[in-house]
């Protein structure tokens, strides 16, 4: 049976004060020895050649009016839709690179959700100047995620790496609100949710779900908090007689060690730094964030602007590359079973 064609993957600028430019125009560089699948950037053509040039890089830069432009100019040039643009000024963010960011995740969004792009990559974004702009989203995996028409609670966050795949079941609330954002139906709804899109986009046909205890030790039959019996416990139950291969709740001090994390795929914690702390600390310049539940694929490499170091050749392109390839590999699976 012949493979079916895959689309070209869109790909947002994300600031263009910060360091996104200038990794992506280097994966570009990288393509045929990463195998990377082609994908296009969505506006900023201007910033992107600057970038290359100020990170010394031989990354030609061709305008393209439609998507489907993107396959046969890859292999010569970097693709980017002709869309919005402004001007490099790495390490100066302003008003005018948050409104060329936002309007490039807005198109890569878009052409993702209806069909012309295999799926969308965003590059990294400052929040905060995003909200200056009525950005009224906590991040890009929620602006996403109502982009594609799905509910925020059914768009969940994975962070991704060679080492370990990790999921925050709560994330951007106060760690005083974690307790009481908990529940069995959460865990449950979310567990269900990562089970089915590691069988989908990765591959898993049987995977192994760990849970995270919240409290330390477990909780330690009760001395240390309740969480653990009333409400983790009973959603590891309802998972299990759902078909799901799950365990837990374990000690999150000692999940993570060489030894624990060859017995699950997927570890799901209860919040965003429990899941992130080791994910950043075994896998920083590899990391992907892929959101799971949607209808489209969308990555995203796990770090910040970096505004300190952008245009100085500092910045590690791994977490891009990264990104773009399991952007590619996600899709190519997608495209053999639809």
């Amino acid at each position: 049976m012949t493979a079916p064609a895959m689309l070209p993957l869109a790909v947002s600028l994300g600031d263009p004060a910060g360091v996104g430019p200038e990794l992506l125009t280097e994966a570009w560089t990288r393509r045929a020895e990463e195998g990377l699948t082609p994908f296009f950037a969505v506006g900023g053509a201007m910033v992107l050649a600057e970038a290359a040039a100020i990170r010394g890089i031989a990354a030609p830069v061709e305008r393209i009016t439609d998507p489907a432009q993107a396959a046969e100019v890859f292999a010569r040039a970097l693709p980017v839709l002709d869309h919005a643009d402004g001007s490099y000024k790495p390490g100066q963010p302003d008003r005018a690179g948050a409104e060329l960011a936002l309007a490039s995740l807005t198109e890569a969004a878009r052409l993702a959700v209806a069909g012309e792009a295999g799926g969308v990559v965003t590059g990294p974004i400052a929040k905060s100047r995003l909200a200056e702009l009525g950005f009224a989203h906590p991040g890009q995996t929620e602006f996403v995620a109502a982009a594609s028409g799905v509910a925020l609670e059914d768009a969940v966050m994975m962070l991704a790496g060679p080492s370990l795949r990790t999921v925050p079941l709560t994330v951007h609330i106060a760690l005083a609100e974690v307790s009481g954002a908990l529940s069995a139906e959460l865990i449950q709804r979310r567990c269900s949710i990562v089970a089915a899109a590691l069988q989908r986009d990765f591959g898993l046909a049987n995977p192994r779900l760990a849970l995270a205890a919240l409290n330390p030790h477990a909780g330690e039959d009760g001395r240390f908090g309740s969480e653990e019996a009333q409400i983790i416990a009973p959603a590891i139950a309802a998972l299990r007689a759902l078909g799901i291969t799950v365990t837990g709740p374990h000690p999150a001090d000692a999940m993570f060690a060489p030894h624990a994390r060859g017995d699950y795929d997927v570890a799901l914690c209860m919040y965003h730094d429990q899941a992130l702390i080791p994910l950043k600390a075994l896998d920083f310049d590899n990391g992907v964030n892929v959101t799971l539940g949607l209808p489209i694929v969308r990555t995203s490499p796990d770090h910040g602007t970096a505004f300190g170091i952008a245009g100085k050749r500092l910045a590690n392109p791994g977490a891009t590359i990264a990104a773009l390839r399991m952007a590619g590999e996600c899709a190519a699976r997608r495209a053999m079973t639809s």
